[in-house]
């Protein structure tokens, strides 16, 4: 069945609309590498600097406090700026410190140059899907955007492997260097793809280009330009190009709820502390280290696996249906990972268990988070909208992966029941209170959600 438009004619993907979205979710490949190859230098790390356990999640923690702050200040310049040139200047950030962190001359300059790279990623967490969604024509949005995800789960898969093929080449102490450093050459191809794709219609609207707008809608392949434009119009009508809404008013508090909620959730799955650390977890459980790295390989090629099966559905099944199945999966995986690490037994099975965690994840909250954010606020605060989910996102991250050194050294399983428990929270609230947004315009959505603000909460 093709994603239609509501009257059962199939929208087709033009080439000019899928390089745009291929080229803005590049940043989610960058994205993924940068956060994922810290995995297999935490050892290292570790040895050349001394760090306890404490020292070694500040020192992983401080690229994500960065994302925080990425975060947090991206919506401004990419409203000021537009979604383009926001991201061409988060890649040259990219390339900074790729390049710093391999040439780091001490433990201060390395997480400096990690935090710099932080920025990058969160603020390409909030541009990049925000910036596709735009684009892209109802009926195709969720799979567009959840290339961002893909992209991000392929630089993960990436990231793993290059660590794998880098500790092969007998670097010695200076191995971590390389490791960290080859993201410099993806992150210069960014920069320079950029200039072949065009400004969000919607933010060229917004600012009164409309003829610009238009001609975007036009070779994005948008069936009614005319009256897209119209939409896109009235949202944004009465608003300055200039001026600023706020975005906690009543009005909007259906969707703020929405953003916190699924950007907290999505690291209390333990997610990206089991990403970061899955070196450490599988040696901790009897492994050596180049099996560790191996076994990294596998999980990231599972998550690359599932998110395309995912993008195949999102569109199809819906967001809600994602997320109500993940959950269910991962927290029955993570209560098998705590019941391995509290008993010492089975534990030949915390290789598949966290496979099958991967999985889940990947088919739910991993390709519908991006998605969903991009798609829940209006057109006047979708840059701040996306700001805060993906600022909630990357706190929890930083604050989970931060402890979860702590948490694992105390008792290897408390950490996994807690993130079990958290996942089933998550599966009811998503139940009861999470609207689904498939096959329906941005501007429509902004109707219903204005609609159904009054009944929710």
């Amino acid at each position: 069945m093709n994603p239609t438009t509501g009257d059962n004619n199939p929208v087709k993907l033009n080439l000019y609309l899928l390089r745009s979205a291929l080229v803005a979710a590049l940043g989610g490949l960058l994205f993924g590498f940068d956060t994922a190859v810290i995995s297999g230098a935490t050892k290292a790390l570790t040895e050349a600097y001394g760090l306890s356990p404490g020292m070694l999640g500040f020192t992983v923690s401080s690229a994500l406090w960065g994302t925080v702050l990425g975060s947090i200040f991206a919506g401004y310049p990419s409203d000021r700026f537009g979604r383009r040139a926001a991201l061409r200047a988060l890649s040259v950030f990219y390339v900074v410190s790729a390049v710093g962190c391999a040439l780091a001359w001490d433990w201060y300059s390395l997480v400096f140059f990690r935090v710099i790279g932080g920025l990058a990623i969160g603020g390409s967490s909030v541009i990049g899907p925000m910036y596709i969604a735009e684009i892209a024509p109802a009926a195709r949005r969720g799979r567009l955007v959840a290339m961002f995800q893909f992209n991000i789960v392929l630089g993960i898969l990436l990231a793993y492997f290059s660590n794998y093929l880098v500790g092969l080449a007998g670097f010695g102490a200076s191995e971590w260097r390389w490791k960290l450093g080859v993201a410099a050459a993806p992150a210069i191809l960014f920069f320079f793809a950029l200039f072949g794709i065009p400004q969000s219609p919607r933010w060229l609207a917004r600012r009164g280009r409309q003829a610009e707008a238009r001609e975007v809608l036009v070779r994005v392949g948008e069936r009614d330009v005319d009256g897209e434009l119209r939409d896109i119009l009235a949202t944004v009508s009465g608003q300055s190009a200039g001026g600023s809404v706020p975005l906690f008013q009543r009005r909007y508090r259906l969707p703020v709820f929405l953003a916190i909620a699924i950007g907290m959730f999505n690291q209390l799955t333990g997610i990206n502390a089991i990403l970061y650390y899955l070196n450490d977890i599988f040696e901790r459980a009897g492994f050596s280290k180049v099996s560790s790295d191996l076994q990294a390989v596998a999980i990231g090629f599972t998550n690359l696996v599932f998110t395309l099966i995912a993008m195949s559905l999102i569109d199809r099944l819906g967001r809600k249906k994602l997320l109500l199945v993940g959950a269910v999966g991962t927290a029955s995986c993570l209560a098998g990972v705590s019941f391995v690490f509290f008993t010492g037994m089975y534990q030949g099975m915390l290789l598949w268990l966290l496979v099958l965690f991967i999985a889940f994840f990947a088919f739910s909250q991993g390709s519908v988070i991006w998605v969903y954010l991009s798609e829940v606020f209006p057109n006047l605060v979708r840059a701040k909208g996306q700001s805060l989910g993906s600022f909630t996102h990357w706190f929890m991250n930083a604050l989970i992966s931060g402890i979860f050194p702590m948490m694992a050294a105390a008792s290897g399983g408390v950490p996994f029941a807690f993130f079990a428990l958290m996942t089933v929270v998550q599966f009811f609230v998503v139940l009861t209170l999470f609207p689904e947004t498939k096959g329906i315009s941005l501007e429509d959505l902004e109707r219903k959600m204005d609609a159904d603000h009054a009944t929710k909460l």
